[in-house]
This record gives C-alpha cells, structure tokens and sequence, in this order.
C-alpha cells in the first residue's frame, strides 16, 4: 500500500511538474526573443537561443521604454489597477459584511445577485459598455474604476462573504459594547481580521485588471490612452512594421510586475481561500 502511494505520488509530481514547464516555456522564449536581434527573430527562427552574433543585450528594452509612449501607458495602468483594486476591496468587503451580518431577504438577494454576475458572460454587456461608459463620463482611466468594480465585485463578495461566516460575531458585539459605532467596527475590527482574504482578492484583482485589454479597449479612447496590453497590440514600427524585439521587451517588462507581485503573494491566496472556506 505504502509502495503504491509513493508510486502515485511520483506520477503526480512528474505530470505536474512536465505541465508547469510547458506553462513556463511561452515567457522563457519572450525573454529569449527579446534579447535577439531584429533579424534574428524574424529571419533566424523566434525558437533559437540568441548566440553571440544575434545577442542584443538592453538595446529592445531602452527602445520599448524611450520611443513608444511606454512610460505613459505605464501610468495608465498602474492608475486603473490601485484605484480599481482599492474600490473593489473597500466597497465589496463592506457590502460582504453587511450580506453576513443582516440577515434578511434583501441581504439574501444581494448575495445571490453577486454570485449570480459571476456567470454572466462579458459578451452579453460588452456592445452597450461602451455607450453607456461614455454617457456617464467613465471613459477615462480616473473613472474606469467604476466599471471595473462593477465586474469584479461578484468573486470579492463571495470570498469576503464565505470568510466572514467563519468569523464570531461575539467579536464585533465587544467592540461595539467599548463604544465603537459601525464604522470604527468596521475599519478597526474587522479589516485587520480579514487581511488574508483582502491580499487574496487584491492579488486576484490585480492580476485581471493589470492583464485586461477588452474592457479598456472597449470603454477608453484609443488615440487620447493606452493602458500596457492596448500598447503592445499598436505596438508598430514605420509603414506599419512589426517591431518583434522591442515588443518581446515590453511583454517582458508587462509580466515582470505582476509576477512578482503574484510571487510575494501567492501564500496569502492560500490562506485566504482556506479561510473563506470554513463555512458557508
């Protein structure tokens, strides 16, 4: 029996670990490509190790940074992925504690409503999005924010919610009873208790908004901004030419954030989903 667990054990851990190269190889090839040269890519092969004749060194890098507006669709995306992140962690935490702690129909209602948008595919909306966005002032990246709390808010209430079943309420009746009103309970109890399923919903939300291209596409002005996925798509050279190296750059430096950020994280995601899983 013993013999048959390890076996079983050794045919998981080689599956896993031959798909997670497969899943690694797309980057290690971008981080190859966008150390080569021009020619190299497109004449050369792209599945070639850059050798000493096609090594490029930094020269894609400082070309994707200095001359295609790098630097400006950086700060539109890290601005619509801080404020869209903070507002779904702030307003979605507060509506999942409300849903847990006032029981009732409309409560029950709401959560089932969030729940619900979690299947609701993106193409049903998407064709009104953009009219709807530009009616109500949304189309820039100071107020897409709005928008994207509006998609996002289905996963963080339901992980809030299921955390927050698991939490006593005789807690949150203490600090009312030292003279906390409902705000202060709030900010002062429960955030602090509900820090790894925050860092788990932030990391997921991240990641989905920093990696977007359809919404944005779809809802900003292409010619006034691009976000960083919307960059490397108009990512062009003169007569519309296909930069390949400079474009590996910015691919590269696109996932270098969000991968460290997943990397520094990636524990409290599995204590959140645990967490929320305790109950409910």
């Amino acid at each position: 029996m013993r013999k048959r667990k390890n076996a079983l054990n050794t045919f998981w851990t080689v599956l896993l670990s031959a798909l997670a190269v497969l899943y690694m190889y797309p980057i290690v090839m971008i981080l190859f490509n966008s150390l080569k040269q021009e020619n190299a890519i497109t004449t050369d092969g792209a599945f070639r190790l850059p050798t000493g004749d096609t090594f490029a060194g930094l020269a894609n890098y400082a070309n994707a940074i200095s001359s295609k507006g790098f630097l400006q669709s950086l700060g539109y995306s890290l601005v619509i992925t801080v404020t869209s992140v903070a507002a779904i962690l702030v307003c979605c935490s507060m509506c999942a504690w409300f849903i847990t702690r006032v029981k009732g129909k409309i409560s029950s209602m709401l959560y089932f409503l969030f729940v619900f948008s979690m299947v609701v595919p993106f193409q049903m909306v998407m064709f009104t999005l953009s009219q709807t966005a530009d009616q109500l002032k949304l189309n820039t990246p100071w107020n897409i924010w709005v928008i994207y709390l509006g998609f996002g808010a289905g996963l963080a209430v339901f992980m809030f919610a299921g955390f927050m079943k698991s939490v006593p309420l005789e807690v949150e009746e203490a600090s009312m009873i030292d003279g906390c009103n409902p705000i202060q309970t709030f900010f002062l109890i429960v955030i602090p208790m509900l820090k790894p399923t925050l860092v788990s919903v932030g990391i997921l939300e991240a990641m989905w908004v920093w990696n977007d291209y359809l919404l944005p596409t779809l809802v900003l002005d292409i010619k006034k901004y691009k976000t960083i996925p919307m960059l490397i798509q108009y990512f062009r050279g003169s007569y519309g030419r296909v930069e390949m190296g400079p474009m590996m750059a910015c691919i590269m430096l696109t996932v270098i954030p969000i991968v460290i950020v997943y990397l520094l994280g990636q524990k409290h995601i599995i204590k959140g989903v645990a967490a929320g899983a305790v109950k409910g």
